[in-house]
């Protein structure tokens, strides 16, 4: 991946620290993110912030510049990858309850978290027989890769995982001394807040995986690696692979989850339309309704214009 052939810079980036007043900090970033032409997602609130954009190498580094000013932002947590077009439509910097939504309001990743794991240290952790590893992404991203050996809560969001360890911790932990958890995520901030949840549920031997899967893919090398699969990412590149390499999946328009070969070759996948894992899920009226998106965006290309229905949300690494 060089920056002739891929001249757009993406970065993924978190910061837990507090924030006072996130109106403050939402005005003038987003401001500056419009006026450079970055586009992407910020989210604010009172424990940091998070969020992908993406633009030119210049107009990134003046951002990240920028954030690392904010209080306690000077250590930000930032994974760079390159896209040969910009793979978000808009740019939207919104404040937040959380900056990754989990639903527990004592959880505070600040004061205690788990064990960071550097990605070269990962495989040793991982295959170890005492090691559990549980990944704590959304069903449909697990859907799409994960490590080997992982266990899939099969959560719609990242906030049905406290009710899911809570009801499967007997059976995780059984009756012996308690096992290292190691547990991963995207970019690690998932991964922040599920240890320091398990910190607060009494377990002290929690791990997760710094830099997340990213981190993990971009550093470790193929022929070492126990990664199966693609990794989902919240942009228009759907996935990525070993070296941060685009992948092969696609993303399904009506219900936002990755689609891959396999799946496409369903009856029920309508590129715009539907999937074979949304079809039952829509109605026809709302089936014919994405038919009609799809087919107005790809007039509004053929004119060489920004179709409004291209300018909607993109799926949040909740």
């Amino acid at each position: 991946m060089t920056k002739a052939s891929l001249p757009i810079c993406v970065a993924a980036l978190y910061r837990f620290t507090p924030f006072a007043d996130g109106e403050k900090i939402q005005g003038p970033l987003a401001q500056l993110c419009c006026a450079l032409g970055v586009k992407g997602t910020l989210l604010i609130a009172s424990e940091g912030i998070n969020g992908t954009i993406a633009g030119s190498d210049v107009a990134i580094d003046q951002v990240l510049a920028h954030i690392r000013q904010l209080p306690g932002c000077a250590d930000l947590d930032v994974k760079l990858s390159r896209a040969e077009t910009l793979p978000f439509h808009r740019m939207k910097v919104r404040l937040k309850r959380e900056i990754v939504t989990m639903g527990e309001p004592d959880i505070d990743p600040l004061t205690d978290v788990g064990h960071y794991v550097e990605p070269e240290d990962w495989n040793a952790l991982i295959d170890r027989p005492d090691t559990i590893v549980i990944d704590t992404r959304n069903d449909y991203e697990v859907a799409a890769g994960t490590f080997a050996g992982a266990i899939n809560p099969q959560t719609k969001t990242f906030r049905d995982f406290p009710a899911w360890f809570r009801a499967e911790r007997e059976r995780l932990l059984g009756d012996g001394p308690p096992p290292k958890i190691a547990m991963f995520c995207t970019g690690g901030i998932r991964c922040e807040k599920s240890t320091a949840f398990l910190k607060a549920e009494g377990l002290d031997e929690v791990y997760h995986l710094k830099g997340g899967i990213l981190r993990y893919l971009e550093t470790v090398p193929v022929e070492d690696s126990r990664w199966n699969g693609e990794c989902f990412v919240f942009d228009q590149r759907v996935t990525v692979t070993h070296g941060l390499e685009i992948g092969s999946h696609e993303l399904c328009h009506a219900c936002r989850r990755p689609v891959s070969e396999a799946d496409r070759a369903s009856p029920h996948y309508r590129v715009g339309v539907s999937c074979a894992a949304c079809h039952d899920e829509r109605s026809d009226a709302q089936r014919a309704g994405y038919a009609e998106r799809h087919r107005q965006e790809h007039l509004a290309a053929s004119r060489g214009e920004a179709h409004i229905g291209a300018a909607r949300a993109q799926p949040r690494d909740d």
